[in-house]
């Protein structure tokens, strides 16, 4: 099954196992709007978040394109270390191999519900909780409450469901027609929505801003969004 990107799957369920690591980069990039913008704006923020002496995390981290730019970003500041966390075998290891040479990274091969935090000011998930099954994401995010320091701040961003059927069939076919501008032939793009099918389960704008409610964040604001993709800056 072609889902773009040389990324060929034999069974009909989306996974980031096989070859996506790979071709994850470009896939990714030409799959999401505003993608790398994302990242530039992820690593503006940390300047905000970002002290000497500190460790910052990144939640699926997957070949660790984002936490690098965050290093990269950083690297006036003293001892500060990154995390990267994802649950996909291959991802990590291009990663560990990507940026074997720098000794501020580390990336785990963990499940991320079984993962222990340190305090920290700073936690990322670029794209990665609406793959988590909706029966453990509230503890999760409880998880990464109670892991930053007063003032420290949590940045999600998710695929969102629209408001009601109406603004969700318009969301369905103006991000088909995205991807197919960026050259997805439509068998892929079927493809690809069908082996999504029970993998990725988005919230809504407002379940998710119900769900960091009830983790205790108060201070709650969109800093971007494009369609169905939206990141949360979220200050505890």
């Amino acid at each position: 099954m072609k889902l773009g990107n040389k990324i060929i799957k034999k069974s009909p369920h989306w996974s980031f196992s096989g070859n996506v690591a790979d071709n994850f980069v470009n896939h990714i990039t030409q799959s999401v709007p505003l993608y790398s913008q994302g990242h530039e704006l992820i690593c503006n923020l940390s300047d905000f978040f970002c002290f000497n002496n500190s460790v910052s995390y990144e939640i699926g981290s997957s070949t660790g394109e984002l936490i690098g730019k965050l290093a990269t970003h950083n690297n006036s500041k003293k001892n500060v270390k990154w995390v990267g966390i994802d649950n996909e075998t291959k991802m990590i290891q291009k990663a560990k191999k990507d940026f074997k040479n720098k000794k501020n990274i580390s990336f785990f091969n963990k499940d991320i519900i079984d993962y222990k935090f340190k305090k920290t000011n700073f936690i990322v998930s670029y794209y990665t909780i609406q793959f988590i099954q909706e029966s453990v994401r509230q503890d999760l995010i409880n998880k990464i409450y109670n892991a930053l320091n007063w003032g420290g701040a949590f940045v999600l961003f998710e695929k969102v469901r629209a408001s009601d059927a109406r603004f969700q069939d318009i969301s369905n076919l103006m991000y088909n027609d995205f991807k197919e501008n960026n050259g997805f032939e439509a068998e892929e793009i079927f493809n690809k929505s069908k082996s999504l099918k029970g993998v990725l389960r988005p919230f809504s704008t407002q379940g998710n801003i119900d769900m960091l409610s009830r983790a205790g964040f108060k201070d709650i604001q969109t800093i971007m969004k494009y369609i169905c993709f939206e990141g949360f800056l979220c200050i505890k």
